[in-house]
């Protein structure tokens, strides 16, 4: 049976864009000016990884302490910015319909509790479902941990995975474990750069996905 690994920021949370901000202000307050659109191609690594790539943009280091910094003002600051979440058009209904026809599923994300509590119990899901994050694992996208040990913990073979993403670090992370990978709009990357990062199919939103379930031979089409 095919199962799925979900991203949750961007892919079934619409929590982009607040993330950027917050990361572009918390690395202003280390005096590292970058611009919003340079933040947004690197959300969905680990915090660490976008604060380094993001300071080497303008020829700045960060020490390890300064890292740590950045990545605990940035979730102070989502948690200001964003304190209630709203799933993406279709998240709901998806995670539903899964559920009631037994399909398995779980959710692998480079966010940190408590930061991605509020995100998902916005989802409605299931008590007993594996959720791994970025304090469950050594290293985080676009090195396929994540996945690896959330795939374990579900207990289901990597060749029956689908890993659904709306960024390119999901997508190369999927692809280092071994896994197809599904790409959706919703988190600002084009068709383009989905699809030459590994994308078998590309979705607008999970809305879509829940009604192309059938493109990737899982069940019959859901109901409109």
């Amino acid at each position: 049976m095919r199962a799925f690994i979900f991203d949750l920021d961007g892919t079934l949370v619409d929590t982009v864009y607040p993330h950027v901000v917050a990361l572009q202000q918390a690395l202003s307050e280390a005096g590292v000016e970058v611009p919003a659109w340079l933040v947004h191609r690197r959300i969905g690594m680990s915090g660490g990884l976008s604060a380094r790539a993001l300071a080497r943009e303008i020829g700045r280091t960060l020490s390890p302490a300064e890292q740590d910094r950045v990545q605990h003002r940035h979730g102070q600051i989502f948690l200001e910015l964003l304190p209630s979440r709203r799933p993406l058009p279709g998240a709901r209904e998806l995670v539903h319909w899964l559920v009631e026809n037994h399909v398995p599923f779980g959710i692998a994300t480079s966010g940190r509790r408590p930061d991605i509590d509020a995100s998902l119990a916005a989802l409605d899901l299931p008590p007993d479902l594996v959720v791994v994050s970025r304090g469950d694992v050594l290293r985080a996208k676009p090195e396929p941990d994540l996945f690896l040990a959330c795939q374990e913990r579900m207990g289901v073979r990597r060749e029956d995975v689908y890993v659904v993403g709306d960024a390119v670090w999901d997508l190369l992370a999927a692809r280092r474990a071994g896994m197809l990978s599904v790409g959706l709009l919703c988190g600002g990357y084009s068709l383009e750069e989905l699809v030459q990062a590994g994308a078998l199919r590309v979705y607008r939103d999970p809305s879509e996905l829940l009604n192309s379930l059938d493109e990737l031979g899982v069940g019959g089409r859901a109901p409109e």
